[in-house]
């Protein structure tokens, strides 16, 4: 295994940082000013450095093929993501690189029809339009996959859509212009072929974003994470992505990526947090002593910048076998990494609010938003007992007693 940047990966990496040092993160008071009071000219803003970004070249970094993005392998992304999570979201979006649109691309881009990336993965790949996925569903436990209960039916030459998502991120924007929806289509198949996956635009007669879910009291806007609801919604059956029964073929290698890009924003999230942490020990002052001399706060600093250290190896040997290999090859090691990041994350990020006190439970700095995404996330893309789950059972089949 080599981590050593490649000198393509380095040139993306120092142009990224300098992008992200000199223009996003001036912008972000701004930025997050504007969501409070006018929404329309923060969305102005970041068109406006969307459009820089793609004029410096620094445009779709994930996708590893080199006509519709950069052209960069995992292991080359990886460090470039890492960058982006110190300022999230908003650095992610201005390099078209944003959840969910970037696993919706892909699956369009491996799975799609001539048509339907033409319809859709062009605009998204421009960055003119927006996108969700839908998912998890209110009613049944979402973790098992296969207990998803919306319907998506063939009926002569339609497909007919009932049902009820919830968490769908993004279906807030208002450039959000379709939608992946994985539902059942064939009940008394195999449990692996029952449910497909469709393409919605958002104007389908039918489709009602009835509410938009807080994390934590906070509405993550402009993205905003939706209740959807279909009624009778109807398409042709050209909007099935690779024909029906596929979804569960489509849902994993779409999650591959997609969890590793998570983990990567994730390792720079806790980066962040940490530098937070550590300028905040050293300038506050109580009992005659500054906070990095107070009680365990050494140790606690300590133990994050290994724990962060540790998680960055795990990701990176993820993103070089994933790379090597495909998914078949690294689903033991994406599920571990979707185990450890977040919860590391998490870990880091608490250890920062408590530095901070009362300010840390606030806006006056990004902590609890960070938080927020952090503690999602081992909800997000399975939650952490279905990845634990996966890394016990190869770890007991390497003990289990050979069948004769």
């Amino acid at each position: 295994m080599d981590f050593q940047h490649s000198s393509r990966a380095n040139d993306y990496l120092v142009r990224a940082q300098e992008f992200i040092d000199d223009r996003i993160r001036p912008a972000g008071g701004r930025y997050r000013s504007l969501l409070a009071s006018d929404r329309d000219a923060a969305l102005v803003l970041v068109d406006g450095l969307k459009q820089q970004a793609q004029e410096s070249g620094l445009w779709n970094l994930f996708i590893p093929d080199a006509e519709l993005g950069a052209g960069l392998s995992n292991l080359d992304y990886a460090p470039i993501a890492e960058a982006t999570g110190r300022v999230m979201p908003l650095a992610p979006e201005i390099f078209n690189c944003n959840a969910p649109d970037t696993g919706n691309a892909e699956v369009l881009v491996a799975y799609g029809s001539e048509e339907q990336q033409q319809e859709w993965l062009r605009p998204l790949l421009a960055g003119e339009i927006r996108s969700a996925f839908c998912m998890t569903e209110p009613a049944v436990a979402s973790s098992d996959a296969s207990n998803m209960a919306a319907t998506a039916q063939v009926e002569g030459d339609e497909i007919v859509i009932n049902g009820t998502k919830w968490w769908s991120s993004g279906v807030g924007h208002p450039h959000c212009r379709f939608l992946i929806v994985m539902a059942l289509t064939d009940p008394d198949a195999h449990k692996y072929r029952r449910h497909s996956m469709v393409l919605v635009p958002t104007d389908t007669s039918g489709v009602s974003v009835t509410r938009l879910l807080p994390v934590f009291g906070m509405y993550d806007e402009p993205y905003g994470h939706g209740e959807v609801q279909f009624t009778d919604v109807r398409l042709p059956l050209s909007h099935f992505i690779s024909g029906p029964g596929r979804g569960f073929e489509i849902a994993q290698g779409r999650l591959g990526p997609g969890r590793i890009h998570h983990c990567m924003r994730l390792i720079g999230m806790a980066e962040e947090a940490l530098q937070l942490a550590c300028e905040r020990s050293l300038s506050r002052t109580a009992f005659g002593k500054p906070l990095a001399n107070l009680g365990g706060n050494r140790e606690r600093i300590a133990q994050a910048r290994l724990s962060i250290d540790q998680a960055r190896l795990l990701v990176l040997r993820t993103a070089w076998l994933l790379d090597q290999h495909g998914i078949a090859g690294a689903r033991y090691e994406v599920s571990a990494i979707k185990a450890v990041v977040p919860q590391m994350a998490a870990n880091v990020i608490d250890m920062a609010i408590q530095l901070h006190g009362g300010g840390g439970l606030s806006d006056d700095f990004p902590l609890a938003e960070m938080y927020a995404a952090a503690r999602s996330l081992r909800l997000a893309d399975g939650p952490d007992e279905v990845h634990l789950g996966m890394v016990a059972r190869e770890e007991l089949r390497k003990y289990e007693p050979e069948q004769k």
